[in-house]
């Protein structure tokens, strides 16, 4: 997903995309069909608000994100105890002069930082995973590792620099640490990201211990007005929400990935 013509038909269909067209559509619409068009038109537009909306954007993501963080508790029911921690890539800043090259991006960044609080508490050996390397940049493991060791001063023991989507993440991550004799691992990410990263990496054979981070779902606040007025932040959580569950179909048609 997010790649070549399935990232088109996504942004076609998805929020706010499928939305926009769907009203314009009804524009040309109702040249011929007044009102056809007119209820299509309208659709659009109110799909689009109800997209935008802070109260939608937090419910459809506490449908995809755990109940917790607590990665201990699941630790005590777990058969093997982890034995190294894979943070997955999400991406970059290919132009960002101020550090005179490429860059983790914010979301890479989120997970990059609660990866490297669970290694300085867990003292194990870090796995980063993240490859669409191009002639002018390198692939996204090597941006991470270079930020972990020279900011935070720790380690990075594999990179993955392969994969280009979140399956390949788990393929290519399996068989560097099956080859080191790991089979057991923490998989951060985040916590819209985390069923579809499990799915991936139970697949090729790895127990997995989630440790999501960024939990957008899970507002403490009580409603207010602002709930229910759109903005662009709760438009662009939806549409992570529309990534994330036509990610977790494709991998199933494709794949047969599933919990």
């Amino acid at each position: 997903m997010g790649l070549g013509i399935g990232g088109i038909l996504e942004q076609l269909i998805g929020p706010p995309g499928g939305f926009i067209f769907l009203a314009v559509l009804g524009l040309v619409l109702m040249r011929r069909h007044r009102r056809a068009g007119f209820y299509m038109t309208a659709s659009g537009l109110g799909l689009l608000y109800i997209a935008s909306l802070p109260v939608t954007a937090g419910i459809l993501l506490s449908g995809l994100e755990p109940e917790t963080a607590l990665f201990e508790k699941t630790l005590l029911v777990n058969d093997k105890p982890p034995q190294a921690i894979v943070i997955l890539g999400a991406g970059r800043r290919y132009y960002a002069p101020e550090f005179a090259g490429g860059t983790p991006n914010t979301f890479a960044l989120e997970r990059i930082r609660y990866g490297v609080w669970l290694a300085r508490r867990t003292l194990l050996p870090i796995l980063v995973s993240g490859g669409l390397g191009t002639e002018q940049s390198p692939p996204e493991a090597e941006l991470m590792k270079q930020l972990i060791e020279s900011e935070y001063a720790l380690p990075v023991r594999w990179i993955e620099t392969q994969s280009r989507t979140t399956y390949e993440n788990a393929q290519y991550s399996a068989k560097i640490l099956k080859a080191e004799g790991i089979d057991s691992i923490y998989l951060v990410t985040h916590a819209r990201h985390i069923k579809r990263s499990m799915q991936s990496f139970k697949k090729f054979g790895l127990d997995v211990v989630p440790a999501p981070t960024v939990f957008n779902g899970k507002d403490q606040r009580g409603l207010t007005l602002r709930h229910f007025l759109p903005s662009a932040k709760s438009l662009n959580r939806t549409a992570q929400v529309f990534h994330e569950w036509t990610g977790m179909v494709w991998y199933w048609l494709r794949y047969q990935v599933a919990e």
